[in-house]
């Protein structure tokens, strides 16, 4: 082991600057699988995809109304001979000439020769005989036949995290299957001689174990799995046999707990000498114990703490960034920024940056606020339930006052 004891100085390392090392040390995994539309949600497609033809392929009409054999804005008063009628499935199969109309509805084609139609409210209908009673937009309410695509336009780029909204305009596209990277298969380890499972009986000083419950969980929200997961005790040679088959069976690894300097703390040291040790300690809170290096033949390490609210902000942070690039996600997605004000005053002491938990309201006048509730210390789990923010809290702030604006990343994903 090298004994590394303050490498990177003592406050540690920005958390832009880890982020940007650990991206810059990270690359895609290779392989693809295809995979059906229903199977793909959430996966990075690995191709670029383009349409066969144009869509909707035919001129539609977008409302319930009457297509007219003309491509001027009509006037009231003018009258038409109605010819027939085309429904969505149901062409009207002929051409309509100066004159002439058809019934038609949403979605319908339209025939040659029709270039405008007209709300079914705003016109009379005596018979054959249509009359328009009142006037007229100038639009034509005519769906152009590449209003979705047109033919070998691109519709997915390489390298894209795929969303309902993307999975529905392929199949609007006519397309049931693509080609998607392969996932990393993530090794978790949990440390801790404290460590009892939950549902078991406590003994003195235990704690029922839940950093595996929350991370395993989180990744799985953020569509990532866990493909094996460890609970060891503090003891060297059980923790370096843990960290060397899951390096040997996974393309990352991730371990909470036992990162830091304490006497029990063999995670590090174990890292070093079984590969190396990029960078070590966070000028963050919560999350200043973090380890990142590689293990074995270059897999990815990642040492987060051992409390539990620290480990999920330290995974969102910089794990959940590296997890998309070794998916092949081109260009790793970070959470999204608005700027709040504080609901309520909140007590600190300047020191670190400073990630805190808060949920999103809304002023009576349409201001975003944040609102903490209960105590932010990093074992309290509590302090990410409803939580939609995470305040970005300067080193220097002290004690802040309500309506003290803050930037905030918005942790509720997008649905679409």
């Amino acid at each position: 082991m090298s004994g590394h004891a303050e490498p990177y100085g003592r406050e540690g390392l920005p958390l832009h600057e880890a982020r940007e090392q650990v991206l810059a040390a990270v690359e895609p995994l290779q392989g693809a699988v295809t995979l059906p539309l229903a199977n793909a949600l959430g996966r990075v497609s690995a191709t670029a995809v383009r349409a066969a033809e144009a869509v909707p392929g035919f001129r539609a009409s977008i409302m319930d109304g009457y297509a007219l054999g003309q491509n001027s804005q009509p006037k009231a008063g003018d009258t038409w001979v109605l010819t027939g009628r085309s429904a969505a499935g149901h062409p009207f199969n002929g051409t309509l000439t100066a004159g002439e109309s058809i019934r038609i509805l949403t979605g319908a084609p339209l025939p040659e020769g029709a270039g405008w139609v007209l709300p079914q409210e705003l016109m009379q209908v005596d018979g054959t005989r249509l009359t328009l009673v009142k006037e007229a937009s100038d639009r034509p309410w005519i769906r152009a036949e590449d209003d979705e695509c047109g033919r070998n336009d691109l519709l997915l780029e390489p390298g894209q995290r795929l969303g309902p909204a993307d999975l529905a305009r392929l199949a609007g596209c006519g397309i049931a299957e693509l080609s998607v990277h392969r996932q990393p298969r993530i090794g978790l380890l949990i440390s801790g001689d404290e460590l009892v499972a939950a549902g078991s009986p406590r003994p003195p000083g235990a704690i029922w174990e839940s950093n595996g419950t929350l991370l395993d969980t989180m990744l799985r929200s953020l569509g990532q799995t866990v493909a094996e997961h460890r609970v060891v005790a503090d003891q060297l040679e059980a923790l370096s046999s843990a960290l060397q088959t899951l390096a040997a069976t996974c393309d990352v690894v991730v371990s909470t707990g036992g990162i830091s300097a304490g006497d029990s703390d063999w995670i590090r040291p174990l890292v070093d000498e079984l590969g190396e040790v990029a960078f070590w300690k966070l000028f963050l809170r919560p999350g200043r114990p973090f380890a990142f290096g590689r293990l074995g033949e270059g897999v990815p390490f990642f040492g987060l703490p051992g409390n539990p609210v620290a480990a999920a902000i330290t995974g969102l942070q910089l794990l959940w960034p590296a997890l998309q690039r070794l998916e092949g996600q081109s260009h790793p997605e970070l959470f999204p920024r608005l700027k709040v004000v504080l609901a309520d005053p909140l007590a600190r002491r300047p020191g670190r940056p400073e990630l805190a938990r808060a949920r999103l309201e809304t002023s009576e006048g349409g201001t975003p606020m944040a609102r903490i509730d209960g105590s932010q210390a990093s074992s309290r789990i509590g302090s990410l339930q409803q939580a939609d923010l995470l305040l970005e809290i300067p080193a220097d702030a002290g004690n802040l006052d309500p309506g003290t604006p803050l930037w905030a990343q918005l942790i509720r994903r997008p649905l679409f």
